[in-house]
């Protein structure tokens, strides 16, 4: 397969720290990811959704004259198939992430999982809610919470296969979505059976019209969205806590020379959770320092960072294209894996250093990597012996190559802390949210989700579009890799809001303390960002449906499929969806493109885009946002209106004595 011009570190990537080991990882003539990327050309023909290879009279390349397959497939249906054979896949991973949970927190209920319980209760409460669970007896006292937790878990699991209905969590949409759904008969019945339906649609000699393809893929991404990961970040929340600000730092130089440093990388947080918590045992603290190490220093990747980051704390090492980069450093003992995202490619890395890769997962292994399988009924006992290892390992280790590179983050933005942080204990809402973007302080709103891809500037998207969209007084909100990015940047903290941000944004992230971007968890947590939207189009002021509201949604580096399920999902919520970095998986076939775009909008209220450009993409995403904003009366936006008010002021006056800062408030003295 023909090669492409290799590129510079920094033309691969913008992170200082994963330059600075890609430089290494040249001296070592070591291969890497980018590496890889450069190495291998994309097919253009199955890039563009033009290879069908769904039964063995094919593949079918539908290119030049050839305009039908052999079964006589067009290029709309073949193309369609394709993307509805994605969305299917990320669906799936998502969901059974969610179903995971569900499963951990039965065990914990019932008793076989000691190491596990609710740690939030009133979250335990609310989710009974909405699954119809009851919290009280005959006499109207509250039920035990360890039978409450079972019942719930019960509800969820039954939201996967039930028989009869649709998946519950659809009614916490707003009235007039639900009503949509209904309307186009796309409202998900069950989340496996979804999957199922859109999967047998997709086989030869099945459906055969586009239109009709994509309506059912879109009904299975919606129980991807509001079935499996809306459970899989609520039932996370009950067993784990429910996310609030802490504060912690990014990126590779959060490792350290001194003390044994284990990388937890993946998506599930029941093993990530129990590494934390061994990693503090005193016990294994000591064993540590033994072996000459300081202590014990834990660092996520993907998100398991995200996951361990906004409960515990955790640094962030890095995001997705960091994970063999992390190993390149030298200074890794033990990088500890279990579901998605987990490269093959970390294996012959590992074996050149001394570290121990180590899958968890029975879903999951890898040629080459210690397999040590993670139970729940005995989850701590396989931590701590995780754990061991790693300590064993610190006396191999030789010369190490850590960036001095990170930067300090707050993370922890859950849509409940939101709500509190807008309004406090007694008035939680999110109606300042709606005032300060109908006053037009905030322009709209743009949640930048998503992977990297290694074929697209590491980083580079994200950090333009981000700069670009806080210049414009657009509040960003975010998950996964997209997320990281922006830790990465700097943009997390209180006081970017001072040197980033648009007047107006500004002015509203001084008032309530928060930063301008907000972490919102990792990838499965964009059920968050659904629940936000949810509550801004029912406080009122901005319309009656997630459709009405000037906020867009993009991944500008996705690669997965889980990505493509839920850009699918927040379109059939009512969203405008943008995937950036290339011309997209179905450039091939405009009347799907058309579909997409023109005619899910007409349907939904959503569509979805490919845009290669960032330019572009701030672009179009500040175009729609100013749209919606006409659509409901609002006012222009007009930066000029705002910033001078008396908050602007106070990072200035507090860097001077105070003497002179009592003459800048009130003036002179008189005599």
């Amino acid at each position: 397969m023909a090669k492409r011009k290799a590129r510079t570190p920094e033309e691969a990537s913008r992170d200082p720290a994963a330059i600075a080991l890609l430089e290494c990882a040249c001296r070592l003539d070591m291969e890497t990811c980018f590496s890889r990327a450069d190495n291998l050309v994309a097919c253009n023909i199955g890039s563009q959704g033009l290879c069908c290879k769904n039964c063995a009279m094919g593949p079918c390349r539908l290119v030049g004259k050839a305009e039908r397959g052999v079964c006589g497939a067009t290029v709309s249906t073949v193309a369609a198939r394709n993307f509805a054979r994605a969305v299917a896949v990320g669906a799936s991973a998502h969901s059974d992430h969610g179903r995971g949970l569900a499963y951990t927190l039965l065990e914990a209920a019932e008793g076989h999982a000691p190491d596990y319980g609710v740690r939030d209760p009133f979250k335990l409460i609310e989710v009974a809610g909405y699954l119809g669970v009851e919290t009280e007896d005959e006499d109207g006292e509250r039920r035990p919470i360890d039978e409450i937790a079972r019942d719930v878990a019960l509800a969820a699991l039954q939201e996967f296969g039930k028989v009869r209905g649709e998946i519950l969590n659809l009614e916490r949409a707003p009235a007039k979505r639900q009503q949509i759904w209904h309307d186009l008969a796309i409202a998900p019945r069950a989340v496996d059976r979804e999957v199922v339906e859109l999967l047998h649609r997709t086989h030869v000699g099945n459906d055969q019209d586009a239109e009709h393809i994509l309506d059912q893929t879109m009904r299975c991404a919606l129980g991807d969205g509001w079935g499996g990961s809306m459970l899989g970040t609520d039932l996370s929340d009950i067993l784990f806590g429910t996310p609030a600000p802490v504060r912690s730092e990014a990126n590779l130089g959060v490792l350290r020379e001194d003390m044994v440093n284990i990388i937890i990388h993946g998506h599930e947080p029941t093993l990530s959770e129990m590494i934390v918590a061994a990693a503090l045992d005193p016990e294994l603290i000591e064993y540590a320092k033994s072996k000459g190490a300081e202590g014990i220093q834990l660092a996520g990747i993907c998100c398991t960072a995200n996951e361990t980051l906004m409960r515990r704390g955790v640094p962030l090492a890095g995001n997705y294209l960091q994970q063999e980069l992390a190993i390149l450093t030298g200074a890794v003992e033990a990088m500890v894996v279990d579901i998605q995202c987990i490269m093959q490619g970390l294996a012959p890395i590992a074996d050149r250093f001394h570290t121990e890769l180590i899958t968890t997962s029975p879903k999951a292994k890898i040629e080459g990597a210690t397999h040590i399988e993670f139970e729940e009924h005995r989850a701590m006992e396989i931590a701590k012996e995780i754990v061991r290892r790693a300590v064993d390992r610190f006396p191999e280790r030789s010369e190490t190559a850590i960036p001095d590179i990170r930067n300090p983050l707050v993370p922890g933005f859950s849509h409940e802390y939101i709500d509190y942080a807008l309004g406090g204990f007694y008035r939680s809402s999110l109606r300042p949210l709606n005032d300060a973007i109908i006053a037009g302080r905030i322009r709209g709103v743009v949640a930048n989700i998503g992977c990297n891809n290694a074929r697209v500037c590491h980083d580079a998207l994200h950090d333009y579009v981000v700069t670009e969209f806080l210049k414009n007084d657009v509040l960003v909100v975010e998950t996964g890799c997209g997320a990281i990015a922006s830790a990465k940047m700097g943009y997390m903290t209180p006081e970017t809001a001072l040197q980033v941000a648009g007047p107006g944004l500004r002015e509203v992230c001084e008032t309530v303390g928060i930063p301008p971007v907000l972490h919102m968890g990792s990838c499965v947590d964009n059920s968050r960002i659904l629940t936000v939207l949810s509550q801004m189009a029912t406080e009122g002021g901005l319309g009656e449906d997630i459709a009405d509201i000037p906020a867009v949604g993009m991944a500008p580096e996705w690669m997965s499929e889980k990505a493509l399920s839920i850009a699918t999902y927040c379109v059939a919520s009512g969203a405008y969806v943008i995937l950036g970095g290339s011309d997209g998986p179905v450039s091939g076939s405009e009347k799907v493109l058309r579909i997409m775009s023109e005619g899910w909008e007409d349907k939904v209220g959503g569509r979805l885009e490919f845009i290669e450009d960032g330019e572009e993409i701030v672009r179009r995403a500040l175009a729609h946002i100013d749209e919606k904003r006409d659509a409901l009366g609002l006012a222009e936006y007009d930066p000029s209106k705002w910033g001078r008010s008396g908050d602007q002021r106070m990072p200035d006056l507090l860097s001077v004595p105070f003497e002179e800062r009592i003459e800048a408030i009130y003036g002179a003295p008189t005599s």
